[in-house]
């Protein structure tokens, strides 16, 4: 085998074989495959794309670089969540210990923020004392005590993956839909969940912004799950808007433990609720009541749990940005538009996000939103509360937000708003 061989049979539109599949896989994690070789097989895939058959093993090679963890001794069955990403989405946060309580274990791998969305260990970070990285013993331990864990992956998961990732986010690669499929799913079925819900973000503030290409990622992903024996259904979700009133680390901490408590935004709550019933139905727990669970108190016992067996303190207060500045309507009517992709763009470049994996973020920073597309405002009501420890920063996350970012029709009662679903599409 050699890697020229390998580049022009996909640059050619052939099918690669299994055993070059193998023999690539293997040989640019051990480094025998250069990373321009590897940059050239992924433009050449961008362009040409996979046979299912091509992703299966190329997802299966990515599996077996590393080291696969093994759930079957706990006394539960276990469900695991995915998301694409997107602006304001906390649904992981309060979805773990939810389906906690209904009896699934929840082993919840989650990665970090970069650009404009936020990432899940940057959020819960913001707690003081809360740790990311656990050992595998030290996960298997919170799982049986508290029933949901949310950590970092270990290099040892898919080590393919991560090498390979970091090559196509400085290559123009990203896009990749057979790369996206096999880079989630490797990782999620090398956890050794027993099944999954992907939560495929649709729109201005997500990877995708057609539903057509999300369809396909979907099934794309879906069918991986299948092939690999993990019982897998995708939700397609709108991320034209924010989710939820906040996008930020600690503002998204506190959303969340209202969401727990019984309250928080509706479009939080009705997102949280379905992923949980697929969750447990995919589970083998479908008679289980997630949005009793919720309104009993239990949710919130198992997050306070599952935050204190992780370090940190579910009582202590949570950060708060030293500097705000509001950003008032300019004129009276409905709101008809308010960008995803700017607000994340905005709470990034407010510290809350990072441009490299390397960069800090601030616990506090981000977007507090005050309305959302379809309700009422009036000129100088506030829209939106920037909050950042650094206050130079305003200017410029003001800029992502001009244009049409935001968007007041009319001024008159009669204005017709139609909202967009919040679940576009089921796939299974």
């Amino acid at each position: 085998m050699d890697a020229i061989s390998v580049i022009r049979t996909k640059r050619d539109r052939g099918r690669l074989s299994d055993a070059q599949i193998d023999w690539v896989i293997d040989a640019y994690t051990r480094g025998e495959v250069a990373d321009e070789q590897m940059s050239a097989l992924a433009m050449a895939i961008l362009l040409n794309g996979m046979e299912r058959r091509e992703i299966a093993r190329w997802t299966a090679a990515m599996i077996d670089s590393g080291e696969r963890m093994d759930f079957s001794a706990l006394p539960r069955p276990t469900a695991d969540k995915h998301s694409t990403g997107g602006v304001g989405d906390k649904i992981t946060l309060p979805l773990a210990p939810l389906v906690a309580a209904c009896g699934a274990a929840v082993p919840q791998l989650s990665g970090r923020g970069l650009g404009h969305t936020g990432g899940t260990l940057d959020k819960l970070e913001s707690i003081p004392g809360w740790r990311a990285l656990l050992s595998n013993d030290e996960m298997m331990d919170v799982l049986r005590s508290v029933g949901a864990v949310i950590c970092a992956a270990g290099d040892g998961l898919a080590p393919a993956d991560k090498k390979l990732y970091a090559l196509r986010d400085v290559t123009g690669t990203v896009e990749a839909i057979p790369l996206i499929a096999s880079s989630i799913m490797s990782k999620k079925i090398a956890e050794g969940t027993g099944s999954l819900v992907l939560d495929v973000k649709v729109g201005s503030g997500a990877f995708m912004k057609n539903l057509e290409d999300a369809r396909e990622l979907a099934s794309t992903m879906v069918g991986l799950g299948t092939d690999h024996g993990v019982r897998t259904v995708a939700l397609l979700t709108d991320m034209s808007t924010p989710l939820g009133l906040t996008a930020g680390n600690a503002l998204e901490v506190r959303e969340s433990v209202e969401v727990l408590a019984g309250g928080g935004p509706a479009d939080v709550v009705e997102l949280t609720l379905a992923l949980a019933r697929e969750m447990l139905d995919a589970a083998g727990l479908p008679d289980a009541d997630p949005a009793k669970a919720l309104a009993d108190g239990s949710a919130m016992d198992h997050w306070r749990r599952m935050i204190a067996a992780q370090g940190g303190d579910p009582d202590a207060p949570l950060p708060v940005a030293r500097e705000q500045h509001v950003l008032r309507a300019e004129t009276s009517g409905v709101l008809t538009e308010l960008d995803a992709y700017a607000v994340g763009v905005a709470a990034w470049r407010l510290g809350a996000g990072r441009a490299r994996k390397e960069d800090p973020v601030q616990a506090g920073a981000g977007v507090e939103l005050h309305a959302k597309p379809g309700d009422r405002v009036t000129a100088g009501a506030p829209l939106l509360t920037l909050h950042t420890d650094t206050p130079e920063r305003f200017d410029y996350a003001l800029e992502a937000l001009t244009g049409d970012a935001i968007g007041i029709t009319g001024g008159t009662e009669g204005t017709a708003f139609a909202p967009t679903p919040l679940i576009l599409d089921r796939i299974a």
